[in-house]
């Protein structure tokens, strides 16, 4: 395949080599994204970065630098999008897999707070702007690329591997820190071994630079540049071509919102509700949450199959209704395989906080009244609790009232109300069931982002195609996915309900369903390789 030649109708090799090589670098790419979320649920990067001495709000902290990424993607997508509309599909998603890879292993190499003091949060938060530029226009540019190589009738089905690619980051990215804490002491991991897996992005970077460097120019890019018809600047025209910033807020709201939201909490959130939550020892809901996600890779390019079929919007909103149908079902069955004990004391013998001022702000040193402060080494814990309206602050656990416990006191009495809170493996028959589970979540979102990429090349003119798409997906994957496990773990720490934080991913998809199902039109797949897209309405 060369630049110089213009292709209809790529042949079977020259399609299997564009599948590959974007996907591969859609998966070295979101590996590079993943592995900071990774290790934060974990918390590692708490620990390094944002010291705080309370667990809770450095986890909070490393959850506010995972979002951060997400914030600039929008920036990246309008920066990147304009390059991929002007200069090419190509080239772009070049540039943004280099710049991608420098920022991860740059994180690797950045010393400790305790070695470089706050300069080392600002370090971090800085690779994490350049990474969330990176993804901004890394997305676009491989959907597009895909989308534009496919025939008629298989746009589905090829840019579903983009789909899957995504999750193909996420799954290496549990699978490098496998392979490194397997082959180090839990020490050395904890001391310097999580840096490894920030490094080893440079021999991704560079393989995926060399299989992106024998691909062509789109065919549809291609015959723009030889009739004269790109727009002089694209992003301008996103706004102001007809119909187009309707299309984009259908993308954002209907669209981006919801599946990205089922997306993590399919994969963060599951991976985080085991680890802390449920208290599953680190390693063990590592490789549970691995193997469910990686069963369920195949619903991706299942529902990216039957959307060509089917039309694009039928699986989107079948997927959010079962989303909102089976969402707390789901993770109500992986929290009660998970820990038993942990589920029977908290059904059995419920903690109950009662006081006359019982504020809490999980990110204050020292909370300023009694009740707060009950709730604040409660929420420490991981311990689910209520708070009730009382003349004098005091606690009951079950049927027992233990008074205004101190911390010693607290520990007793839960412990004799069955609260284990030490770390545990679930039996084989309960892994079995929580990757049934997790397996019911993959399918979620299989559904709901199969078909998308196909779905987002469609909507929009070659011409302003990259700009875009590229601007409502991330707007809505950054804002309303990438703060997703902040505002989750947030609302958990502020309720002291560990499915809580559910209502945030189940509000958005609410929302996202009824912009798709009474605003999305359906072309049924006409493809995004040709002309067709010129003539898209409004």
């Amino acid at each position: 395949m060369t630049d110089t030649t213009i292709a209809d109708e790529p042949s079977g090799k020259d399609i299997r080599l564009v599948i590959s090589a974007s996907a591969l670098g859609t998966v070295f790419e979101w590996y590079d994204f993943f592995i900071y979320g990774t290790l934060a649920a974990s918390g590692i990067i708490g620990r390094a970065f944002f010291p705080a001495g309370n667990e809770a709000v450095q986890t909070l902290l490393a959850w506010a630098g995972f979002a951060v990424g997400f914030g600039f993607r929008p920036l990246g997508a309008a920066l990147f999008g304009y390059l991929g509309d002007r200069l090419g599909r190509k080239y772009t998603f070049l540039v943004t897999i280099t710049l991608m890879g420098v920022a991860t292993a740059g994180v690797g190499l950045t010393p400790s707070a305790a070695t470089i003091g706050f300069a080392a949060p600002a370090i971090v938060l800085l690779l994490r702007v350049a990474q969330g530029l990176a993804l901004g226009g890394e997305y676009g540019g491989a959907a597009i690329y895909v989308a534009e190589h496919s025939p008629k009738g298989r746009s589905g089905f090829y840019t579903s591997f983009i789909q899957a690619g995504v999750v193909g980051g996420f799954l290496l990215s549990l699978a490098v820190i496998l392979f490194f804490k397997a082959v180090m002491t839990e020490a050395a991991w904890q001391d310097w071994g999580w840096r490894l897996p920030f490094l080893f992005s440079i021999a991704l970077l560079a393989i995926s630079l060399w299989m992106r460097l024998k691909l062509s120019e789109s065919p549809v890019f291609q015959k723009m540049r030889a009739a004269g018809t790109r727009v002089a600047n694209p992003l301008k025209a996103s706004f102001t071509y007809p119909g187009n910033v309707r299309r984009m807020l259908v993308a954002l709201f209907g669209i981006a919102a919801g599946l990205t939201v089922i997306w993590y909490t399919a994969m963060f959130s599951v991976l985080s509700f085991l680890q802390t939550t449920m208290r599953v020892e680190e390693t063990t809901a590592q490789l549970i949450t691995g193997v469910g996600v990686l069963a369920g890779v195949g619903w991706f390019l299942l529902f990216g199959h039957v959307s060509d079929k089917v039309g694009r919007k039928k699986p989107i909103v079948v997927g959010y209704i079962l989303t909102l149908l089976l969402l707390f079902p789901i993770f109500w069955t992986i929290g009660s395989a998970a820990n038993p004990a942990l589920s029977r004391a908290a059904a059995t013998n419920p903690v109950v906080v009662h006081g006359a001022d019982c504020s809490y702000s999980p990110f204050a040193k020292e909370q300023g009244t009694a009740c707060g402060k009950l709730l604040d080494r409660l929420s420490k814990k991981g311990v689910p609790y209520t708070v009730a309206a009382g003349a004098v602050t005091h606690v009951t656990v079950g049927s027992t009232d233990i008074g205004q416990p101190d911390a010693a006191a607290l520990d007793a009495a839960l412990g004799n109300a069955g609260y284990d809170l030490a770390k545990v493996v679930p039996s084989a028959g309960n892994i079995a069931l929580i990757l049934l589970a997790i397996l019911g979540m993959s399918l979620l979102s299989g559904i709901t982002y199969g078909p998308v990429a196909a779905l987002l090349a469609e909507m929009f003119p070659p011409e302003i195609r990259y700009s875009s798409l590229s601007i409502p997906y991330h707007l809505g994957t950054g804002y309303f996915g990438g703060f997703l496990p902040f505002i989750s773990q947030y609302i958990v720490a502020k309720t002291g309900d560990p499915y809580a934080g559910l209502w945030y991913t189940w509000g958005v998809t609410l929302m996202a369903l009824i912009v798709t199902a009474v605003w999305l039109r359906d072309d049924r797949g006409g493809g995004a390789g040709g002309d067709e897209a010129l003539t898209a309405q409004g």
